[in-house]
């Protein structure tokens, strides 16, 4: 059936909207909306204090403008609420650590073409090949996290569960919420050691220290150790093949005491793979990123979880931004 919605006008506007990427990511590259933080300052001002050329970040500021993230008046800019909000490092809900991670994967995406053709990633070095790329990653990952962890910790019952094992929890903020949602939970953030500094600096900012623990290891070729009431797996299973998802998923069942509960959050397909818009867009992101991985559907996930020795598997009534979703199976019970 025909798309009478998809005009040239849409069309030219899809095809050139990474114009409007790129403009975002300057300014968040040149810290613009700090300088702004709180006040109203001229291009030159801005340009002073970013180190960049005046007419350049006049130009860049007229479009921020023209976006609608920032307001000028007169020959003076200043951030709008969001942009306050969101944009600027001294809020606590700043998002600028995700979109330098969005940025770092410009050059893989500019070659999607050739990933499709190759079926495989087209790229000199992976999206976290240095410290820079690697701390946007993971405190981007904690961006993300955080707009989606309170919902999460107040949706999923962990009544009666004593330890969660956060596998691939990465900067810990799943952790942190489920410990503050259950005041009687301890966790522990199994992920690799690179991820450590960044985790326990945001377990410590949250006074959770004496109740989450980081245990380093590579849930993709070693065992995981201890055991729990409870596993919680959050988008660490797209980064893999159907054959290493079934292993970790094994591994984590294989970790929970007869009855606990494993949880996997996805950006989850339907079942013909189609739909929704955003996670068949990510498994385009895994495609020029990753070398096996890829989004996977409810149907998909719902399978590797029994084969992986899970019971009682269904998809719990919870819906995060991006169409994330959770799947919850249970332990055998000997």
């Amino acid at each position: 059936m025909t798309d009478n919605s998809w005009t040239p006008g849409k069309i030219l506007e899809t095809s050139g909207y990474h114009w409007k990427t790129a403009t975002l990511h300057a300014a968040v590259h040149l810290d613009l909306f700090s300088v702004l933080d709180g006040r109203q300052v001229t291009a030159r001002e801005a340009a002073e204090a970013c180190g960049s050329d005046t007419d350049g970040t006049e130009r860049l500021l007229n479009a921020l403008a023209a976006m609608g993230l920032i307001n000028k008046n007169e020959e003076k800019y200043a951030n709008t609420d969001a942009a306050q909000k969101y944009l600027s490092r001294h809020s606590g809900e700043y998002l600028g650590h995700i979109i330098s991670h969005h940025h770092h994967l410009v050059p893989a995406w500019a070659q999607l073409d050739q990933a499709v053709a190759k079926g495989a990633p087209v790229r000199k070095q992976g999206p976290h090949a240095d410290e820079t790329q690697r701390r946007s990653f993971l405190m981007g990952m904690h961006n993300l996290a955080r707009l989606v962890a309170p919902r999460v910790a107040a949706h999923v019952d962990l009544s009666g569960c004593r330890r969660l094992l956060d596998l691939g929890g990465g900067p810990g903020t799943h952790a942190i919420y489920f410990c503050l949602e259950n005041p009687d939970l301890n966790a522990v953030v199994a992920d690799l050691p690179a991820t450590r500094p960044y985790a326990e600096e945001n377990i410590a900012e949250y006074g959770l220290s004496g109740r989450i623990a980081f245990t380093p290891v590579d849930y993709t070729a070693e065992e995981i150790p201890g055991q729990y009431d409870a596993a919680w797996l959050s988008q660490i299973l797209h980064g893999e093949g159907p054959e290493h998802c079934r292993e970790i998923l094994g591994k984590a069942v294989s970790s929970l005491v007869p009855g606990g509960k494993i949880l996997v959050h996805e950006f989850i397909l339907d079942n013909t793979r189609a739909d929704p818009l955003f996670p068949a867009l990510f498994s385009l992101n895994m495609l020029v990123n990753t070398d096996s991985g890829r989004a996977y559907s409810e149907q998909e996930i719902t399978e590797m979880l029994s084969e992986s020795g899970a019971e009682q598997i269904k998809r719990l009534d919870f819906c995060g931004p991006n169409d994330s979703g959770i799947i919850e199976g249970i332990a055998p019970r000997g």
